[in-house]
C-alpha cells in the first residue's frame, strides 16, 4: 500500500468567536496516498476551500493535525509548504506580469537559484505549450492559457502534491480536454493530485478516489467505482448524497 501523501486528522476550523462563530470544517479526517488522483467535492460553502487553505497554510486549523508527506503543516510550515503546489480558482496574480515572470517570482519565493529557475521555466513552458506566450502579459492570454500559466506557477518548485481548485473554470471544451491530458500525464508520472471541480464529468474522467464534504463534514468517500455502482454517474451519486445530507 502506498504511503500517505496527505493525512488530515480530526481537522476543525472555526471562524469568528462567540455567537458569530462559524464551524467551516467540523472534525474531518482523510488520508490520500501517494500517486492518487483524488476528487474533493461539495456544494459552495461546504468546507472544501477552507480545508485546502488549512493544508496550504493560508488558514490555521483551530484543532486537529495535517501532515503532508509526514510533515506537520503547522509546526514545520516552511518545509511542508515546499511539498505543495496550489493552482487556485481565482487568478490571484499580477495581470501585467508574463507567464515567465510569474513562474520566476514563485521559484524565487521557494528559494530556487536563478539557473535552476530558468531551467524549470523552460521545462514548464514546453510542457504547457506556452512558448509563444511566455512573454505575453497575463491579462491578454485566453482562459486556457491563463490556466496553463497558473499550473506552471504551481509546479515551478516541483511539489509532491498538486492541489487544483476548479482548474478548468471558464475554459472551452477543447482546452479543457487538453488540460485533462496534461493532468493525466503528470499523475501517471507519480504526481499526487487533488482536484475540486463543479464539472462532475471532469471528476469522473480523471479521479480514481472521491470524497464529498457537506456542512463541514465528510459525508461520503470511496473509489470512483463505488460511487458509480448500479450504473450511476458520479453526478447522480453526488446529487443523491448531498440532497440526503441537507441541514
Amino acid at each position: 500500500m502506498s504511503a500517505a501523501m496527505l493525512e488530515i486528522k480530526n481537522l476543525v476550523k472555526v471562524y469568528g468567536t462567540g455567537k458569530e462563530a462559524k464551524r467551516a470544517v467540523d472534525d474531518i479526517s482523510l488520508t490520500i496516498p501517494q500517486g492518487s488522483f483524488f476528487g474533493l467535492l461539495g456544494p459552495n460553502g461546504a468546507g472544501k476551500s477552507t480545508t485546502i487553505h488549512c493544508v496550504t497554510g493560508i488558514a490555521q486549523p483551530t484543532s486537529g493535525q495535517i501532515l503532508v508527506g509526514g510533515i506537520d503543516v503547522v509546526s514545520d510550515y516552511k518545509q511542508a509548504r515546499t511539498k505543495v503546489g496550489l493552482s487556485p480558482q481565482e487568478f490571484n496574480v499580477d495581470i501585467f506580469a508574463t507567464p515567465e515572470q510569474l513562474m520566476d517570482y514563485m521559484g524565487g519565493y521557494y528559494g530556487l537559484r536563478k539557473a535552476e529557475r530558468e531551467q524549470r521555466i523552460n521545462e514548464l513552458v514546453a510542457r504547457f505549450d506556452l512558448e509563444q506566450h511566455r512573454n505575453v502579459k497575463f491579462q491578454k492570454l485566453s482562459g486556457g492559457l491563463k490556466r496553463r500559466a497558473m499550473l506552471g506557477r504551481a509546479l515551478i518548485h516541483t511539489p509532491d502534491l498538486l492541489i487544483l481548485d476548479e482548474p478548468t473554470a471558464g475554459v472551452d471544451v477543447e482546452q479543457r480536454h487538453d488540460l485533462w491530458n496534461y493532468l493525466q500525464e503528470m499523475n501517471e508520472r507519480g504526481k499526487t493530485i487533488i482536484l475540486t471541480s463543479h464539472y462532475l464529468e471532469e471528476i469522473e474522467h480523471l479521479c480514481r478516489d472521491i470524497a464529498i464534504i457537506n456542512h463541514g463534514k465528510i459525508v461520503a468517500s470511496g473509489t470512483k467505482q463505488e460511487f458509480m455502482r448500479g450504473g450511476k454517474s458520479v453526478e447522480q451519486a453526488y446529487l443523491e448524497i448531498t440532497k440526503g445530507t441537507k441541514e
